[in-house]
């Protein structure tokens, strides 16, 4: 099978065949077994390329996994093989999912309890598009953040790809969402979401014409604080937060972490929430799984849409790895299994 070996930590931007390339496409690389009774392989069409992945081949992430391996997270497939004890999933169901590692080929095995059917009426691409991105919004918002309706949402980095979830999510839960992205591009397609407000930090004070917005419409405050950037951005948007808001810690695109006072934050009974996604699967496996069948039905009644920015096959990594450093992203990029058919780029 072809699969995606990360051999040295470096820059995944680097163009394939480069000797300074730290991932290499491997033509022939063993197909994995099934290794129990209940396991499951799964010929993957489509694989999800998270900023988390990005960071982890430049060694920059804080799980290091050992060399060689094969990146990857959350990914969509059909059932290829199963063991004799499955009782859940029969060869040809699609499925998807989410893993350590090793979802950037075209085979993986996993234990049927880790698999998640695909409901009819969910396109398969989408589906690996999912669990990561809309999972941490979901868990972030609804189960840590108890979002309401009528609460007012700020959502930094609205454009990317948990951002744009997150974006989703407050509508469905009912909030007013105020979404902060850079770029005419971005923000003309938050507003086509139906978003409430939308600043653009790149020509706007985001401070001044969120503070503006909640005046016109006569609101406080901001009640829930959705923050995958960090650096500066994040100190500021404090000004905006009502007494008993939720300030959800999502990551760092910045670069830079945040510092948050905590005698502000004790003053003005704020809870800080650290939400590390892929730990659920082991302390809270179950919200996990709920959380992304709930994220499907959602999928399947159009409350929700995935959006894919950039597609490429395998061995077009360095390109999606770009788009994602370069912040070329609306939504999603989709790294998707060709079966030897040519796959153009959405640049």
């Amino acid at each position: 099978m072809e699969a995606l070996v990360c051999k040295k930590l470096g820059d995944p931007t680097v163009q394939g065949g480069d000797p300074n390339s730290p991932i290499v496409l491997e033509k022939k690389f063993p197909i994995p077994e099934l290794d129990s009774p209940t396991a499951v392989r799964v010929k993957i069409k489509a694989t999800s390329l998270n900023y988390a992945n990005y960071l982890q081949i430049l060694g920059k992430y804080q799980e290091k996994p050992p060399l060689p391996f094969i990146p990857g997270s959350d990914y969509s497939g059909v059932v290829d093989a199963v063991g004799h004890g499955v009782s859940k999933f029969k060869v040809g169901d699609p499925v998807c999912s989410f893993a350590n590692l090793g979802t950037f080929s075209q085979f993986i095995v996993v234990d049927q309890n880790h698999l998640i059917g695909v409901p009819e009426g969910c396109d398969l691409i989408e589906a690996g598009a999912l669990p990561v991105a809309f999972g941490t919004s979901h868990v972030a918002l609804v189960h840590r953040a108890n979002l309401t309706t009528g609460q007012v949402l700020l959502v930094l980095g609205a454009a990317g790809g948990v951002g744009l979830a997150a974006v989703q999510i407050g509508k469905v839960c009912g909030a007013i969402v105020i979404a902060v992205a850079r770029g005419a591009e971005k923000v003309e397609y938050l507003k086509a979401l139906s978003v409430d407000h939308v600043v653009d930090s790149g020509k706007e004070n985001v401070i001044q014409s969120v503070k503006e917005f909640l005046k016109a419409r006569k609101l406080k405050g901001v009640d829930v604080l959705y923050d995958p950037v960090g650096g500066k951005l994040t100190k500021e948007s404090l000004k905006l937060l009502n007494w008993g808001a939720n300030i959800l810690i999502i990551g760092f695109a910045s670069g830079e972490v945040p510092l948050i006072p905590a005698n502000i934050a004790l003053v003005k009974n704020w809870t800080v929430h650290g939400l590390y996604w892929g730990s659920y699967r082991i302390h809270r496996p179950g919200v996990l799984e709920d959380s992304i069948r709930e994220l499907l039905s959602w999928v399947v009644k159009g409350l929700i849409k995935i959006h894919i920015s950039h597609a490429y096959s395998l061995s077009e990594a360095s390109l999606a790895f770009s788009a994602i450093r370069d912040r070329k992203v609306i939504g999603k990029v989709m790294m998707v299994m060709d079966d030897g058919r040519t796959i153009t780029s959405k640049l």
